[in-house]
């Protein structure tokens, strides 16, 4: 149980003394004029609170990100914690804050915008690319995954709602609706309380687990896995083979570190009305996001008698979306199964529609298309037409195209913040460090994945660790050769 609550208060005391720090180098000034102000053209520049603006910054990065990749993270043990506090601290609430000073530093632009501003059309260039193709395949996911969970619910067999197309084509009319109209007509009415009803969820789980759950992990129980005493450490495979260096990293992204999150920053810049917002919405929001992902992750290792072996077989049978439907319902009665059903459809809609919508932002900011209701149509259309076509094709398949996308982007949000850094004459190694270990990593994993090189893991390792290391000596030089004055 204390390994909960250390996660927990870690993460806690990361906003409370470390983000004040990092706030401190990102050059915030309270008295700018915000991109809200500068353009104010109901549909996309919306004024909103900052309490609404961090509900909805928490649902578009949450949905069940931090819920489906805990759990299925929990299979390597208590260390899963450990990956979720260490990343969530030094990478993944640095990232989402970077991202949400650059778009609001740039008047809510967005990322390709941004890296042809601080580097290059060729950089430009590259993150276009990988962002449209990371906005896509989240939409795709968040298309496909409810649309199934729906169609399998028991209280709709035998009826037309038991068909995945029927799910597939509702998905879909909402996305269109959500995309198309002014921010303000449906994401800011509906996403706060859905915002909300996740902490309610996570609160009464936690409760439940640590209150019921028949073997809580215990702090020895990390230890074992760095001194040796444990089945497998912190460097070696699981039981099942998969090695937590660099596998486990993919697994749980949402609650570390996810480039997706990078993707939505645009949304909530373009809205905020004060430049000193934005510690309390982006950085807040992915610590909250890690205290979500350490609830989900203590529940997946706490929750079942017999185990890994356990845990395991209910993934084999049903998935994420399973194991959570079997959390909720036994600890929290029918009132769990309600949730539970409302976790593993809504959420994931609400990331889907936002995903969408922010892949039309990033065109229109590439190709300077003017907002009218006309042309929001040419690009709706057509973007969902494709994506109800790639529904058609295997959903594994499109999962390791978005799992290779988010970890490449968020690895390359951390460049781009380092060159922003670089520019102010600030104190970079709170970017430039995590942007280093996550090219390791990146690199270990498109080395050996079957979608990259394919390479023997053996190999992939020290590939990654070499190319971290050049990067890192550039990253030297190009700061011994810096002659830009601190702003």
């Amino acid at each position: 149980m204390l390994i909960f609550f250390v996660s927990v208060a870690i993460l806690i005391l990361g906003y409370k003394f470390y983000s004040p720090f990092v706030e401190k180098q990102a050059g915030i000034d309270p008295k700018a004029i915000t991109p809200q102000e500068r353009f104010n053209e109901g549909v996309d520049y919306v004024a909103i609170s900052p309490v609404k603006a961090f509900l909805i910054q928490f649902l578009n990065v949450a949905g069940v990100g931090p819920i489906f990749g805990p759990i299925l993270g929990a299979v390597y043990g208590p260390v899963a914690l450990v990956w979720i506090v260490i990343g969530n601290i030094i990478g993944g609430a640095v990232h989402d804050y970077f991202s949400g000073v650059m778009s609001i530093k740039e008047d809510g632009k967005s990322l390709p915008e941004i890296a042809g501003h601080y580097y290059n059309i060729v950089f430009k260039g590259f993150m276009l690319v990988f962002t449209a193709m990371l906005l896509f395949f989240v939409g795709v996911v968040f298309i496909m995954s409810p649309a199934g969970l729906l169609s399998n619910l028991s209280y709709f067999e035998g009826t037309f709602l038991a068909g995945n197309t029927f799910w597939v084509l509702v998905i879909l009319a909402y996305y269109f609706l959500a995309t198309l109209l002014p921010i303000d007509k449906i994401i800011t009415k509906l996403y706060p309380a859905f915002g909300m009803l996740m902490i309610v969820m996570t609160t009464l789980i936690a409760g439940a687990i640590l209150l019921e759950a028949p073997h809580l992990p215990q702090v020895a129980d990390v230890f074992a896995y760095f001194d040796g005493h444990h089945e497998h450490d912190f460097l070696t495979p699981n039981p099942d083979g998969a090695p937590i260096w660099p596998l486990l990293f993919l697994t749980i992204t949402c609650g570390a570190i996810s480039g997706f999150h990078s993707t939505q920053a645009p949304i909530i810049a373009r809205c905020l009305t004060n430049e000193k917002y934005v510690r309390p919405v982006y950085y807040g929001a992915m610590v909250c996001e890690g205290i979500v992902a350490c609830v989900w992750a203590l529940a997946g290792i706490a929750a079942f008698p017999g185990g890994y072996v356990e845990l395991k077989a209910m993934l084999a049978q049903g998935g994420p979306g399973l194991v959570v439907n079997h959390i909720a319902t036994s600890y929290l009665g029918v009132f769990g199964g309600v949730m539970a059903i409302l976790a593993v459809a809504v959420f994931p809609i609400t990331s889907g529609d936002t995903a969408f919508r922010s892949l039309r932002l990033t065109i229109v900011d590439a190709f300077n298309i003017p907002q009218s209701l006309r042309n929001r149509l040419l690009l709706s259309v057509p973007i969902l037409t494709i994506a109800y076509l790639m529904t058609l094709l295997d959903f594994s398949l499109i999962w390791r195209y978005f799992a290779f996308s988010n970890m490449l982007l968020s690895t390359s949000v951390l460049w781009l913040a380092t060159k922003y850094l670089f520019d102010r004459g600030t104190f970079h190694w709170i970017v430039s460090i995590p942007a280093v270990i996550g090219t390791s990593m990146t690199v270990a994993y498109i080395a050996t994945a079957g979608i990259g090189l394919n390479l023997p893991m053996d190999y992939s390792k020290p590939i990654g660790v070499l190319v971290a290391v050049v990067g890192l000596i550039g990253l030297l030089v190009a700061h011994n050769k810096r002659t830009v004055p601190a702003v």
